[in-house]
Order: C-alpha cells, then sequence, then structure tokens
C-alpha cells in the first residue's frame, strides 16, 4: 500500500508536491520571534556543499562574511534527501542568513531539534525566483523569515508582492573574490586552440524548459552550420535525474560535428576556468533570478550574448554586452514548477543570438571591448556595497 501510494505521489506535478510539502511543514516548524536588535555575526545555513547556483551562492555569501569576520560557522539547513539534519550548536546572537528557498525553508525548519532553535535570532532568507510572479507557496515560507534578500531587482519586486516591505535587493558580492580564481585551459579540457569558443552551462535540475538549451543549438546552428571554425559547448550538470532531458538534447544536436556536450564534474576553479577560455557565453534563458554563470563571465573579461530579459539586467547593459531581443510569451513548464496561471517569460529571438555570435566572431577588437566593458559593469554592479548595507540595517555586526 505504501509503495502504491508513492507510486501516486511521485505521478503528481513537482510544483503540486512541493506545495503540498510547503503547507505540511509549515504546520510543524516555528516561525521566529521578533528579530533582536544587534545580532553578533551571522550563521549562512543551506546546502552548502552542494553542486548547484544555489548552493554556490551561499558559498559565495560565506566568504563575504568571513572576509568581513562576521562568520559564525555554517549549518545545512533543507530538504532531507539533500542536506543531513544539523547535530550541531549555534553561535550565541548570531543570526542565521537561510540561502534556502521559500517553499524548502518549512521543510528544513520542522527538521531542527530543538525546533525552536532560531527562536530569538534574526533570521533571514536569502531567495533566487525566475518570474514575476510567485507561487503561493513562497508566501508559506515567508511567514519564516524577518526579511528577503533577492540577488536582483527582477526577483526582488517578484517577491515584494508576497512580503511587502521586507524585500532587499542584495546581489551576490562576486566582485570582491576578484581576481577570481580559474584553473584549466583549453588543452586540459581537450578543446582545440584555433576554433571560436561558444560556451553555454547550465544546471538540468534548474529546468531545461528555461535555461532553453534548444535555443542555444537553433542560434549556434544559424550563425555558423557546421563550419569547423566555430565550437559550440554544452558543460551540463544534474544529469543523473534528467536523462530524458539529456537525451532530448543530444538528439538536437544530432550529428553536428561543431556542438560538443560536456558532462564531467567540475570544480567551482575548473568552470571559472573552462568560461575563460570560451571566446563568447551564451545564455538565452527564457528567465533568470539573477544568472550566476553570465556573471562570472562577465567578471572574467569573457563576452556575454544572453537575453535582455529578468535579472541578469542588474550586471549587464545594452553598452557593454550582447543583449538579445525577445518577446514575452505564456510560460510552458512541463514540470509543472513555473506553471503559475498568468505568468510570462521571454522567448529569445534566435536570429538576433545568432546575428551577435556572427559579428563578434567576425571581429576580435569587438569581443576585446565587449569583454572589458562587461568586466567594468560587472564590477560595479556585484560589489560589496548592498551586502554591506544589507548587514548593517539588519544590525549585524
Amino acid at each position: 500500500m505504501l509503495s502504491l501510494a508513492h507510486r501516486a505521489w511521485r505521478l503528481l506535478p513537482r510544483g503540486t508536491r512541493r506545495a503540498a510539502m510547503t503547507r505540511v511543514a509549515a504546520r510543524i516548524a516555528v516561525p521566529p520571534a521578533p528579530p533582536p536588535a544587534r545580532s553578533d555575526g551571522a550563521v549562512i545555513a543551506g546546502d552548502i556543499d552542494g553542486k548547484n547556483g544555489i548552493a554556490e551562492s551561499g558559498r559565495i555569501l560565506a566568504r563575504a562574511l568571513d572576509a568581513r569576520g562576521l562568520l559564525r560557522g555554517t549549518m545545512p539547513l533543507g530538504l532531507p534527501s539533500v542536506v543531513p539534519a544539523f547535530a550541531g550548536t549555534l553561535a550565541p546572537e548570531a543570526a542565521v542568513i537561510a540561502v534556502v528557498n521559500g517553499p524548502v525553508l518549512p521543510v528544513g525548519l520542522a527538521r531542527l531539534r530543538p525546533r525552536n532553535m532560531l527562536r530569538g535570532r534574526q533570521v533571514i532568507g536569502v531567495w533566487a525566483w525566475e518570474l514575476a510572479k510567485v507561487p503561493g507557496e513562497w508566501a508559506v515560507g515567508a511567514r519564516f523569515v524577518h526579511e528577503i534578500w533577492a540577488p536582483s531587482r527582477f526577483a526582488a519586486e517578484a517577491f515584494e508582492a508576497i512580503a511587502p516591505g521586507r524585500v532587499r535587493a542584495v546581489p551576490f558580492p562576486l566582485a570582491t573574490e576578484l581576481p577570481l580564481s580559474a584553473a584549466g585551459d583549453r588543452a586540459s579540457f581537450g578543446l582545440p586552440t584555433d576554433r571560436f569558443i561558444v560556451l553555454s552551462a547550465f544546471n538540468l535540475a534548474s529546468s531545461c524548459a528555461r535555461k532553453n538549451p534548444f535555443g542555444t543549438i537553433a542560434a549556434f546552428k544559424a550563425a555558423f552550420g557546421a563550419s569547423p571554425d566555430a565550437l559550440l559547448v554544452l558543460k551540463l550538470t544534474g544529469i543523473a535525474h534528467y536523462q530524458e532531458d539529456l537525451a532530448a538534447i543530444r538528439a538536437a544536436v544530432g550529428d553536428t560535428p561543431n556542438i560538443q556536450v560536456m558532462t564531467e564534474t567540475l570544480s567551482e576553479p575548473e568552470l571559472r576556468g573552462l568560461i575563460a577560455a570560451s571566446d563568447v557565453v551564451l545564455s538565452l534563458h527564457r528567465s533568470e533570478g539573477f544568472g550566476l554563470i553570465p556573471a562570472t563571465a562577465a567578471l572574467l573579461g569573457v563576452p556575454v550574448v544572453a537575453t535582455g530579459y529578468s535579472g541578469n539586467l542588474d550586471f549587464m547593459a545594452p553598452e557593454s554586452s550582447a543583449l538579445v531581443r525577445y518577446r514575452l510569451v505564456p510560460v510552458r513548464d512541463e514540470r509543472g514548477v513555473y506553471a503559475i496561471p498568468g505568468a510570462e517569460w521571454a522567448e529569445p529571438d534566435v536570429e538576433d543570438a545568432a546575428t551577435w555570435l556572427m559579428r563578434l566572431f567576425a571581429d576580435s577588437t569587438l569581443r576585446a571591448e565587449m569583454g572589458a566593458a562587461g568586466q567594468r559593469r560587472a564590477i560595479q554592479a556585484l560589489g560589496r556595497e548592498a551586502l554591506d548595507a544589507a548587514l548593517t540595517a539588519n544590525g549585524i555586526g
């Protein structure tokens, strides 16, 4: 009977399952009390060791706090299938900065022992969402934080609808880590040294529909056909649980000789090395809460061709990057994560993207100028000022 019930549960759309889980956990989790006026540093909570953008965001914030002498440790917090239960103790009077998205936060809090472990502490949620509309279960999660930090103005405006007056745009302070550590070169990645390399990198768990690799493949083919002078590298992670998506991507690539799919596991410095070894980074996303890969590329001085919509606009501008035209369309998401009535996202113009790729291929001076301008813009946008202001406003010192 349990097996039958489990199978029936798994047949429900992912978004439906997540919403039900959030609401059940919210009945068990303990909401925070009014926050103290001051906190002695902060603990970063979340999937600290994970191989995804949210986990990397947590590590970026941990390093930023550590550089200020404010890091009071880290703790696992999240789904039982992702992180272990927390078995330690927290530094006294430290705030908790939970890099755990809204629907998952109540589940993580319900696993704490004692459940009121965070009572009397400042609790901040660092959340990333990719649409202008936010599902209802995020509002449930908002009951368990004093403030929400969003990595972009786009995401902050979306969260303001569910937590008015408690949202702050705090972009990840990647520029404070310059020069970014990068490992490897074309030879170490098995890539040719004499070809124009376009890189598109993403995690399949982040939604194939949203990341839009098929648009990327179409744009590259429109620009270069089967030309041996150019190479598209599709760097994919999270393939273990998304074999159907991987198969669909491989089918779209077909026997095209100048498109390479990479699924090797890379460390953070190695991924940055792969980005630095590329001539252009391409992101034809339909929507982004932030855009960690384009941001990293910009800081490394690599020209970025990306959809001119959503969170990446905080660090990308028409004068410093190749922003691809788009039109807004209703969201179509087979997984159900983004299936919100009335929700829209971008449909990037494949031909416009192809035109940008051809221009950058033909003009090395344009590549150098765009890379330098993009780097200056990203350094300006992704510094420490917003994080410093957020820490001060919340009495974390």
